[in-house]
C-alpha cells in the first residue's frame, strides 16, 4: 500500500481546511482578532510551510533552507487555497512512490536529528488537524460564520 492510501484521512482534513477558509473573504482573512494573534492567512501560511519544510528541507533534501511562506504574499483566499494545494500536491506525489517498507527509513534532519519518515508523515497531518479545527473554531470571530463540522475524520 503507498503511503497515500495508508495516509487518506489526510484528505479529509485538507478539506476541512478548505471548507473553512471558502467561508472568509479577503479581508477576513488577514483579520487579526487582538495583538500577539495570528491571522487565518497566516495560519494557513504556517501550514503549508510546515508540510513543504518537513518533507521538502527534512525528508528529501529539495530545499537548501526551511521555506517561510509569508501572509502578506499571499493576501486572497484564492491565494492561500492555491498555496496549500499545490504544497500538498508535491507531498501527494512523494508519498504515492513510498510503500510500507519505505516509511521505517529513517530520515536525518539537517540539525543532526534523525526521525522514521513514518513519524515525519505522522508529525505533519497532526500538526494540521489542530490548525485546522483552530481555523474552524476562529470563523466566528473572523467571520461570523458558524464552524463548519468539528469531525474531520469521517471516511468521506
Amino acid at each position: 500500500m503507498n503511503a497515500v492510501k495508508r495516509f487518506r484521512h489526510w484528505q479529509s482534513v485538507r478539506r476541512g481546511l478548505i471548507e473553512a477558509l471558502d467561508m472568509l473573504n479577503d479581508e477576513q482573512l488577514q483579520f487579526v482578532p487582538r495583538k500577539g494573534l495570528w491571522s487565518l492567512g497566516q495560519v494557513a501560511c504556517h501550514i503549508a510551510d510546515a508540510e513543504d519544510g518537513w518533507f521538502r528541507y527534512v525528508a528529501t533534501g529539495e530545499l537548501g533552507e526551511w521555506p517561510q511562506f509569508e501572509a502578506e504574499e499571499y493576501p486572497t483566499v484564492e491565494s492561500v487555497k492555491r498555496l496549500l494545494t499545490e504544497v500538498h500536491d508535491r507531498t501527494e506525489v512523494y508519498l504515492t512512490n513510498l510503500d510500507d517498507a519505505d516509511l521505517e527509513q529513517i530520515i536525518l534532519a539537517p540539525w543532526g536529528s534523525r526521525f522514521p519518515l513514518r513519524w515525519i508523515i505522522w508529525h505533519v497531518l497532526e500538526h494540521e488537524y489542530p490548525w485546522t479545527q483552530w481555523t474552524k473554531n476562529a470563523l466566528p470571530i473572523h467571520s461570523g460564520h458558524r464552524p463548519p463540522s468539528a469531525h474531520l475524520l469521517s471516511s468521506a
